[in-house]
Protein backbone atom coordinates (compact mmCIF):
# COMPACT_ATOMS: atom_id res chain seq x y z
CA UNK A 1 0.00 0.00 0.00
CA UNK A 2 0.29 0.00 1.21
CA UNK A 3 2.61 1.22 -0.84
CA UNK A 4 4.51 5.05 0.33
CA UNK A 5 6.33 6.98 -2.35
CA UNK A 6 7.98 5.42 -5.41
CA UNK A 7 10.06 7.29 -7.18
CA UNK A 8 12.82 7.05 -5.12
CA UNK A 9 12.29 3.38 -4.59
CA UNK A 10 14.38 2.37 -7.33
CA UNK A 11 17.48 4.87 -6.46
CA UNK A 12 18.32 2.96 -3.87
CA UNK A 13 16.94 0.25 -2.14
CA UNK A 14 13.74 -0.12 -3.89
CA UNK A 15 10.45 -1.08 -2.14
CA UNK A 16 8.11 0.44 -1.47
CA UNK A 17 4.50 4.09 -0.03
CA UNK A 18 -4.43 -2.16 -1.14
CA UNK A 19 -15.35 -9.26 -1.57
CA UNK A 20 -18.41 -8.56 -2.19
CA UNK A 21 -19.84 -11.88 -4.37
CA UNK A 22 -16.78 -12.98 -6.96
CA UNK A 23 -17.12 -11.96 -9.76
CA UNK A 24 -15.53 -14.12 -13.06
CA UNK A 25 -16.15 -11.33 -15.47
CA UNK A 26 -13.17 -11.97 -16.64
CA UNK A 27 -12.16 -14.94 -18.41
CA UNK A 28 -9.03 -16.85 -19.40
CA UNK A 29 -8.43 -15.99 -22.93
CA UNK A 30 -7.23 -19.30 -25.50
CA UNK A 31 -4.60 -17.02 -27.20
CA UNK A 32 -1.49 -16.69 -25.54
CA UNK A 33 1.49 -13.69 -25.22
CA UNK A 34 4.66 -14.40 -25.60
CA UNK A 35 6.86 -16.33 -22.99
CA UNK A 36 9.48 -13.89 -23.07
CA UNK A 37 8.40 -11.91 -19.90
CA UNK A 38 9.09 -15.06 -17.53
CA UNK A 39 11.74 -16.62 -16.01
CA UNK A 40 12.07 -20.85 -16.63
CA UNK A 41 11.36 -21.03 -12.26
CA UNK A 42 7.95 -19.07 -12.39
CA UNK A 43 5.70 -22.19 -12.69
CA UNK A 44 2.64 -20.44 -10.88
CA UNK A 45 2.72 -17.91 -13.88
CA UNK A 46 1.91 -17.54 -17.45
CA UNK A 47 0.72 -15.54 -20.13
CA UNK A 48 2.41 -12.54 -18.60
CA UNK A 49 1.88 -9.10 -20.30
CA UNK A 50 3.35 -5.85 -19.70
CA UNK A 51 0.66 -3.18 -19.35
CA UNK A 52 2.79 0.30 -18.91
CA UNK A 53 6.46 1.01 -20.50
CA UNK A 54 8.88 3.91 -19.33
CA UNK A 55 8.73 5.63 -15.81
CA UNK A 56 7.28 4.13 -12.40
CA UNK A 57 4.49 2.67 -12.24
CA UNK A 58 3.41 0.88 -9.71
CA UNK A 59 0.46 -0.68 -6.71
CA UNK A 60 -1.60 -1.52 -8.95
CA UNK A 61 -5.20 -2.89 -7.62
CA UNK A 62 -7.97 -4.68 -9.04
CA UNK A 63 -11.42 -3.79 -9.31
CA UNK A 64 -13.56 -6.16 -7.93
CA UNK A 65 -14.91 -7.23 -11.23
CA UNK A 66 -11.79 -8.16 -12.22
CA UNK A 67 -11.44 -6.22 -14.92
CA UNK A 68 -9.70 -2.88 -14.24
CA UNK A 69 -6.44 -1.73 -12.47
CA UNK A 70 -5.89 1.74 -10.55
CA UNK A 71 -2.21 2.21 -9.67
CA UNK A 72 0.07 5.21 -9.24
CA UNK A 73 2.49 6.56 -11.81
CA UNK A 74 4.83 8.86 -12.07
CA UNK A 75 6.86 9.92 -15.73
CA UNK A 76 8.34 13.25 -15.95
CA UNK A 77 8.71 12.55 -19.55
CA UNK A 78 5.17 12.49 -20.18
CA UNK A 79 4.56 15.45 -17.54
CA UNK A 80 3.40 13.61 -14.21
CA UNK A 81 6.49 14.94 -12.09
CA UNK A 82 5.32 13.13 -8.82
CA UNK A 83 2.53 9.95 -8.39
CA UNK A 84 -0.99 10.33 -9.68
CA UNK A 85 -3.47 7.64 -9.92
CA UNK A 86 -4.64 6.42 -13.18
CA UNK A 87 -7.25 3.41 -13.69
CA UNK A 88 -7.42 1.57 -17.04
CA UNK A 89 -8.77 -1.81 -18.66
CA UNK A 90 -6.33 -5.02 -18.48
CA UNK A 91 -5.72 -5.96 -21.85
CA UNK A 92 -7.13 -9.85 -22.17
CA UNK A 93 -6.05 -10.68 -25.73
CA UNK A 94 -2.85 -10.27 -27.58
CA UNK A 95 -2.81 -6.57 -29.07
CA UNK A 96 -4.94 -4.97 -26.94
CA UNK A 97 -3.04 -2.06 -24.89
CA UNK A 98 -3.60 -0.62 -21.71
CA UNK A 99 -5.05 2.77 -21.89
CA UNK A 100 -4.85 4.81 -18.36
CA UNK A 101 -7.22 7.74 -17.43
CA UNK A 102 -6.45 10.04 -14.68
CA UNK A 103 -8.65 9.44 -11.50
CA UNK A 104 -6.28 11.94 -8.91
CA UNK A 105 -6.91 16.06 -9.63
CA UNK A 106 -2.95 16.01 -11.70
CA UNK A 107 -2.16 18.33 -8.44
CA UNK A 108 -0.05 17.86 -5.20
CA UNK A 109 1.23 13.83 -4.80
CA UNK A 110 -1.11 10.78 -4.36
CA UNK A 111 0.00 7.53 -3.37
CA UNK A 112 -1.83 4.19 -2.57
CA UNK A 113 -4.80 4.23 -4.30
CA UNK A 114 -8.00 1.21 -4.10
CA UNK A 115 -11.18 0.29 -6.09
CA UNK A 116 -14.36 1.37 -3.57
CA UNK A 117 -17.35 -1.11 -3.62
CA UNK A 118 -19.16 -0.78 -6.91
CA UNK A 119 -16.08 -0.05 -9.19
CA UNK A 120 -16.76 3.54 -9.74
CA UNK A 121 -15.06 4.96 -7.12
CA UNK A 122 -11.58 4.76 -6.23
CA UNK A 123 -10.07 5.77 -2.62
CA UNK A 124 -6.46 7.58 -2.60
CA UNK A 125 -4.09 9.52 -0.54
CA UNK A 126 -3.23 12.97 -1.90
CA UNK A 127 -1.02 16.11 -1.13
CA UNK A 128 -3.12 18.73 -3.40
CA UNK A 129 -4.70 20.49 -0.83
CA UNK A 130 -1.89 21.55 0.76
CA UNK A 131 -0.46 22.53 -2.47
CA UNK A 132 -0.64 22.36 -6.01
CA UNK A 133 3.31 21.25 -6.46
CA UNK A 134 5.03 18.24 -5.39
CA UNK A 135 5.73 18.31 -1.87
CA UNK A 136 10.17 18.40 -1.29
CA UNK A 137 11.71 15.01 -1.65
CA UNK A 138 14.14 14.23 0.78
CA UNK A 139 17.05 15.70 1.35
CA UNK A 140 19.90 13.26 0.96
CA UNK A 141 22.41 15.34 1.96
CA UNK A 142 21.24 15.71 5.44
CA UNK A 143 19.47 12.17 5.44
CA UNK A 144 22.40 9.84 5.13
CA UNK A 145 20.47 6.70 4.52
CA UNK A 146 17.36 5.08 2.48
CA UNK A 147 14.06 6.48 4.38
CA UNK A 148 10.95 7.35 2.46
CA UNK A 149 9.38 11.03 3.67
CA UNK A 150 5.92 10.70 5.64
CA UNK A 151 3.93 13.67 4.60
CA UNK A 152 1.96 14.95 6.96
CA UNK A 153 -0.42 16.54 4.54
CA UNK A 154 -1.89 13.49 2.94
CA UNK A 155 -5.40 13.63 3.54
CA UNK A 156 -8.13 10.45 2.38
CA UNK A 157 -9.99 10.85 -0.78
CA UNK A 158 -12.83 9.32 -2.79
CA UNK A 159 -13.15 10.33 -6.59
CA UNK A 160 -15.21 9.09 -9.38
CA UNK A 161 -13.49 8.04 -12.26
CA UNK A 162 -13.70 11.09 -14.26
CA UNK A 163 -11.09 12.29 -11.59
CA UNK A 164 -13.78 14.55 -9.76
CA UNK A 165 -13.14 14.43 -5.89
CA UNK A 166 -16.63 13.38 -4.19
CA UNK A 167 -15.96 12.65 -0.76
CA UNK A 168 -12.96 13.85 1.62
CA UNK A 169 -12.22 11.03 4.52
CA UNK A 170 -9.94 12.99 6.46
CA UNK A 171 -8.83 15.76 7.33
CA UNK A 172 -5.84 17.27 9.53
CA UNK A 173 -2.32 18.18 9.83
CA UNK A 174 -0.61 14.24 10.33
CA UNK A 175 -0.01 11.50 7.75
CA UNK A 176 -3.34 9.34 6.42
CA UNK A 177 -2.31 7.29 3.91
CA UNK A 178 -2.09 3.67 2.53
CA UNK A 179 -5.94 2.89 2.52
CA UNK A 180 -7.31 -0.41 1.03
CA UNK A 181 -11.05 -1.74 1.15
CA UNK A 182 -12.48 -4.66 2.73
CA UNK A 183 -13.58 -7.34 0.17
CA UNK A 184 -17.03 -7.17 2.34
CA UNK A 185 -17.59 -3.47 1.12
CA UNK A 186 -17.83 -1.66 4.64
CA UNK A 187 -14.55 -0.75 6.16
CA UNK A 188 -11.59 0.70 5.13
CA UNK A 189 -7.92 0.64 6.83
CA UNK A 190 -5.34 2.82 6.64
CA UNK A 191 -1.75 4.04 8.14
CA UNK A 192 -1.72 7.34 10.57
CA UNK A 193 0.68 9.58 12.70
CA UNK A 194 -2.28 10.48 14.70
CA UNK A 195 -0.96 8.64 17.25
CA UNK A 196 2.34 9.87 17.38
CA UNK A 197 3.36 6.34 16.14
CA UNK A 198 2.97 5.21 12.64
CA UNK A 199 0.04 2.69 13.41
CA UNK A 200 -3.15 1.08 11.80
CA UNK A 201 -6.55 2.10 11.93
CA UNK A 202 -9.91 1.17 10.14
CA UNK A 203 -12.87 3.64 9.51
CA UNK A 204 -16.32 2.45 8.08
CA UNK A 205 -17.01 3.26 4.42
CA UNK A 206 -18.11 6.43 4.58
CA UNK A 207 -15.26 7.87 6.91
CA UNK A 208 -16.71 6.99 10.34
CA UNK A 209 -15.60 5.11 13.63
CA UNK A 210 -12.37 5.36 13.33
CA UNK A 211 -10.67 2.79 16.08
CA UNK A 212 -6.79 2.56 16.34
CA UNK A 213 -6.04 -1.21 15.50
CA UNK A 214 -1.85 -1.14 16.60
CA UNK A 215 -0.08 0.51 18.98
CA UNK A 216 3.40 -0.72 19.03
CA UNK A 217 6.76 1.15 18.38
CA UNK A 218 7.30 0.89 14.87
CA UNK A 219 6.02 1.49 11.33
CA UNK A 220 2.74 -0.13 11.09
CA UNK A 221 1.58 -0.22 7.07
CA UNK A 222 0.41 -1.57 3.61
CA UNK A 223 -2.57 -3.36 5.24
CA UNK A 224 -4.92 -5.69 3.13
CA UNK A 225 -7.68 -7.37 4.40
CA UNK A 226 -8.43 -11.21 3.99
CA UNK A 227 -10.79 -12.55 1.52
CA UNK A 228 -13.41 -12.93 4.26
CA UNK A 229 -12.84 -9.05 5.74
CA UNK A 230 -11.82 -10.72 9.08
CA UNK A 231 -7.62 -10.27 9.67
CA UNK A 232 -5.64 -7.68 8.35
CA UNK A 233 -1.84 -8.27 6.77
CA UNK A 234 0.57 -5.68 7.07
CA UNK A 235 4.10 -5.25 7.33
CA UNK A 236 6.26 -3.38 10.34
CA UNK A 237 8.96 -2.27 11.72
CA UNK A 238 9.86 -3.13 15.57
CA UNK A 239 12.99 -1.15 16.62
CA UNK A 240 14.52 -3.13 19.19
CA UNK A 241 17.42 -1.44 21.68
CA UNK A 242 17.34 2.07 22.66
CA UNK A 243 19.42 3.23 19.85
CA UNK A 244 17.38 1.64 17.25
CA UNK A 245 14.29 2.98 18.72
CA UNK A 246 15.80 7.09 19.49
CA UNK A 247 16.85 6.73 15.29
CA UNK A 248 13.11 5.71 14.74
CA UNK A 249 11.66 8.34 16.86
CA UNK A 250 14.31 10.83 15.26
CA UNK A 251 13.48 10.31 11.59
CA UNK A 252 9.73 10.64 12.51
CA UNK A 253 9.81 13.96 14.14
CA UNK A 254 11.83 14.89 11.08
CA UNK A 255 8.81 13.48 8.89
CA UNK A 256 11.04 9.84 7.76
CA UNK A 257 10.65 6.37 8.20
CA UNK A 258 13.52 3.76 7.23
CA UNK A 259 12.15 0.55 5.79
CA UNK A 260 14.91 -1.49 4.95
CA UNK A 261 14.06 -3.70 8.55
CA UNK A 262 10.44 -4.78 8.14
CA UNK A 263 8.79 -8.22 9.10
CA UNK A 264 5.15 -9.60 8.10
CA UNK A 265 2.53 -9.88 10.80
CA UNK A 266 -1.35 -10.69 10.90
CA UNK A 267 -3.98 -9.64 13.20
CA UNK A 268 -7.72 -9.69 13.23
CA UNK A 269 -9.57 -6.97 12.28
CA UNK A 270 -10.11 -5.53 15.93
CA UNK A 271 -6.07 -5.78 16.00
CA UNK A 272 -6.62 -8.78 18.42
CA UNK A 273 -4.55 -12.05 17.87
CA UNK A 274 -1.86 -9.76 16.51
CA UNK A 275 1.31 -12.29 15.37
CA UNK A 276 4.44 -12.24 13.16
CA UNK A 277 4.38 -14.54 10.57
CA UNK A 278 7.92 -14.21 8.79
CA UNK A 279 11.24 -13.89 10.74
CA UNK A 280 13.48 -13.60 7.66
CA UNK A 281 15.41 -10.75 7.93
CA UNK A 282 15.63 -7.69 5.11
CA UNK A 283 13.24 -5.84 3.97
CA UNK A 284 9.51 -7.98 3.94
CA UNK A 285 6.58 -6.15 2.67
CA UNK A 286 3.69 -5.64 0.04
CA UNK A 287 2.14 -8.32 1.57
CA UNK A 288 -1.07 -9.81 -0.71
CA UNK A 289 -3.86 -12.96 0.83
CA UNK A 290 -3.75 -15.54 -1.21
CA UNK A 291 -7.36 -16.32 -2.84
CA UNK A 292 -7.42 -19.11 -0.13
CA UNK A 293 -7.18 -16.99 2.64
CA UNK A 294 -4.62 -19.72 3.83
CA UNK A 295 -1.25 -18.04 2.72
CA UNK A 296 0.27 -14.73 2.00
CA UNK A 297 2.39 -13.44 -1.23
CA UNK A 298 4.38 -10.58 -0.74
CA UNK A 299 8.33 -8.89 -1.51
CA UNK A 300 11.32 -9.73 -0.38
CA UNK A 301 15.11 -9.44 -0.41
CA UNK A 302 15.87 -11.42 2.35
CA UNK A 303 17.47 -14.30 -0.30
CA UNK A 304 19.39 -11.88 -2.24
CA UNK A 305 19.98 -8.52 -0.48
CA UNK A 306 20.23 -5.13 -1.57
CA UNK A 307 18.28 -4.18 -4.27
CA UNK A 308 17.21 -7.43 -5.07
CA UNK A 309 13.21 -8.34 -4.29
CA UNK A 310 11.27 -11.34 -5.77
CA UNK A 311 7.97 -12.75 -4.19
CA UNK A 312 7.35 -14.99 -2.20
CA UNK A 313 4.32 -16.83 -0.51
CA UNK A 314 3.94 -18.28 2.70
CA UNK A 315 1.51 -20.28 5.09
CA UNK A 316 -0.35 -18.05 7.69
CA UNK A 317 1.91 -19.71 10.62
CA UNK A 318 5.19 -18.92 9.06
CA UNK A 319 5.85 -22.07 7.19
CA UNK A 320 5.88 -23.17 3.24
CA UNK A 321 7.85 -20.81 2.12
CA UNK A 322 7.78 -20.94 -1.60
CA UNK A 323 9.68 -18.55 -3.87
CA UNK A 324 6.95 -17.13 -6.79
CA UNK A 325 9.69 -14.83 -9.09
CA UNK A 326 12.90 -15.44 -9.72
CA UNK A 327 13.62 -11.90 -11.11
CA UNK A 328 17.49 -10.31 -10.31
CA UNK A 329 16.01 -6.82 -9.97
CA UNK A 330 12.82 -5.88 -8.71
CA UNK A 331 9.47 -7.43 -8.06
CA UNK A 332 6.79 -6.33 -5.64
CA UNK A 333 3.24 -5.38 -4.78
CA UNK A 334 1.72 -8.38 -5.99
CA UNK A 335 -2.09 -8.54 -5.78
CA UNK A 336 -4.35 -11.30 -7.12
CA UNK A 337 -8.12 -10.41 -9.11
CA UNK A 338 -10.58 -11.65 -7.01
CA UNK A 339 -11.91 -14.38 -8.69
CA UNK A 340 -7.68 -15.93 -8.40
CA UNK A 341 -7.52 -16.23 -12.16
CA UNK A 342 -4.69 -13.09 -12.37
CA UNK A 343 -1.50 -12.08 -10.57
CA UNK A 344 -0.60 -8.09 -11.14
CA UNK A 345 2.38 -7.08 -9.85
CA UNK A 346 5.37 -4.65 -10.68
CA UNK A 347 8.50 -5.50 -12.27
CA UNK A 348 11.51 -3.68 -13.55
CA UNK A 349 12.61 -6.95 -14.76
CA UNK A 350 13.27 -6.89 -18.69
CA UNK A 351 13.14 -2.93 -18.81
CA UNK A 352 17.06 -3.02 -20.42
CA UNK A 353 18.35 -2.22 -17.57
CA UNK A 354 17.12 1.21 -16.73
CA UNK A 355 15.31 2.31 -14.18
CA UNK A 356 11.60 2.11 -14.77
CA UNK A 357 9.11 0.15 -13.23
CA UNK A 358 6.33 -1.55 -14.80
CA UNK A 359 2.89 -3.11 -14.23
CA UNK A 360 2.66 -6.66 -15.56
CA UNK A 361 -0.23 -9.09 -15.10
CA UNK A 362 0.40 -12.81 -15.08
CA UNK A 363 -2.66 -15.88 -15.23
CA UNK A 364 -2.15 -17.54 -11.93
CA UNK A 365 -1.35 -21.38 -12.24
CA UNK A 366 -1.88 -23.54 -8.30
Amino acid sequence: MNRIFIAGLLLTMAFFSCQPAKDSSTTTTTETWPDSLRYEQESHLKNIRQLTFGGDNAEAYWSYDNSHLVMQISNPEEGIPCDQIYFGKVPMKPGEKFEKSLVSTGKGRTTCSYFMPGNEQVIFASTHMNADSCPPGVDRAKIKKYVWPIYDSYELFISDKNGNVVKQLTDNDVYDAEATVSPMGDKVVFTSTRSGDLELYTMNIDGSDIQQITDGLGYDGGAFFSPDGSKLIFRASRPQGEEAQKEYKDLLAQGYVAPSDMELYICNVDGSDLKKITELGGANWAPFFHPSGEKVIFSSNHKSGGRTFNLFMVNLDGTGLEQITFDSVFDAFPMFSFDGKYLAFSSNRFNGGGRATNVFVAEWIE
